[in-house]
């Protein structure tokens, strides 16, 4: 149960603390990413398609996200995908180019993004925490089942419970970063 276990306990938690980091991610911080746009759904061939799917999406500048699809009859799906997904962006057509804008964030709206930041990475705690208390039952259930001894048990409490620390210390420093950024610090 040992080794196995603490290796399948720590792939839960990373998968805790990436799963917050692709949270932080989405967060626009006033310059432009692809990841603003990449996952949006498209009407394309009958299906709904991610954006990536079916262009090439760059950032030319700070300012600018420009999308050009592999096929030119996508041009008008994917406007209106960008306007429905309503995430303040507005699409310019030149030819078979799709620019978007990123707007100037305002001090309240990058002070709002903050609180749902926090927020996130409160929800990226929870999952760690659940991921532990999970651990615990089972070392519990095991113990109880006499698989293990008493001092197994509190040598494989205090790694998780280690484990458990540096996961949500990650949350925190990626908060952190995200918050710096989302202020402009």
């Amino acid at each position: 149960m040992d080794a196995n276990f603490l290796e399948s306990s720590q792939k839960k938690m990373r998968q805790a603390v990436e799963h917050a980091a692709g949270e932080f991610h989405s967060l626009h911080t006033g310059k432009a990413t692809s990841a603003m746009v990449e996952n949006l759904a498209v009407e394309a061939y009958g299906n709904r398609l991610k954006l990536r799917e079916i262009a090439t999406i760059t950032v030319p500048d700070a300012r600018t996200i420009q999308i050009q699809p592999w096929d030119r009859s996508m041009v008008q799906p994917i406007e209106k995908a960008i306007l429905l997904a309503n995430i303040g962006l507005s699409p310019v057509t030149t030819g078979p180019l799709v620019r978007c804008l990123v707007p100037e964030m305002s001090g309240d709206r990058r002070k709002e993004l903050v609180k749902v930041a926090h927020g996130m990475a409160e929800e990226g705690r929870v999952g760690v925490r659940a991921v532990r208390q999970e651990l615990m039952n089972a070392i519990k259930q095991a113990k109880k089942e006499s698989h293990l001894g008493e001092d197994e048990m509190n040598r494989l409490e205090k790694e998780i419970q280690k484990q458990t620390d540096h996961a949500i210390a990650e949350i925190d420093d990626l908060l952190a970063k995200k918050e710096k950024e989302l202020l402009g610090i």
